[in-house]
């Protein structure tokens, strides 16, 4: 018998509910040495614990994930669990061969990165007030909502202030600006990606990020 992901409203009305707690089913695959496809199983039969975003996208509990390496593979550390191993990434980009280019750099590089893919902004603006990532990539040129108004509405809340933001864009700067800019944290990258630079750029965030957690 099938068990659904309790729902995005169960989670985030939880008095002790904190978006660190829970990963993405990729970055789960990884921490468990399964399949994205297997962790999904395991999901809908009850035996890792997670949940739906308003967008459809599953997150999975950490201590689920604990529990299930304690139970079956003890021997495995889990150090990579903790918030400060890991940078969340959300990448928006509505082209498709682009999404896999990103999944395919991101998987080569091994960084402890749980990275979300998204379509549109749309669904970026419906999930990332709960996700929170540590940092936005993201086209401009979408289809509907597009990049310019998406930054537009995140910058206005303020649980994302800290967020890092890389847009990378083939739209002219002078298109930009005439449309009211981007906001202040936000760096534009020109397309084509260089990635050999997000590389760097990705791990420096990282490094920041576990700084921030010692000085704390």
């Amino acid at each position: 018998m099938s068990h659904e992901p309790k729902t995005f409203e169960a989670a985030i009305t939880a008095t002790d509910f904190s978006s660190e707690d829970y990963c993405g089913t990729s970055y789960a695959a990884k921490v468990l040495g399964l399949s994205v496809a297997t962790v999904q199983s395991l999901v809908e039969k009850g035996e890792i614990e997670a949940w739906k975003t308003l967008g459809g996208h599953r997150r999975i509990a950490l201590h689920s994930l604990n529990a299930y390496l304690a139970k079956y593979s003890p021997q495995l550390s889990r150090a990579d669990l903790h918030p400060k191993h890991r940078l969340r990434v959300l990448v928006v980009e509505d082209d498709e061969a682009a999404r896999d280019l990103y999944r395919c750099h991101f998987d080569e590089w091994d960084l402890p990165v749980d990275c979300t893919w998204m379509s549109s902004a749309l669904d970026a603006l419906m999930d990332i007030a709960s996700m929170r990532p540590d940092l936005l990539i993201a086209d401009l040129s979408m289809p509907g909502v597009d990049g310019i108004e998406m930054l537009r509405t995140i910058k206005r809340n303020q649980h994302l202030a800290d967020m890092q933001i890389v847009v990378i864009s083939g739209m002219a700067v002078e298109a930009i600006t005439a449309r009211g800019g981007l906001p202040p944290q936000a760096r534009l990258v020109q397309k084509p990606v260089n990635f050999d630079w997000l590389q760097g750029y990705v791990k420096s965030v990282i490094i920041n990020k576990v700084h921030l957690f010692i000085r704390r």
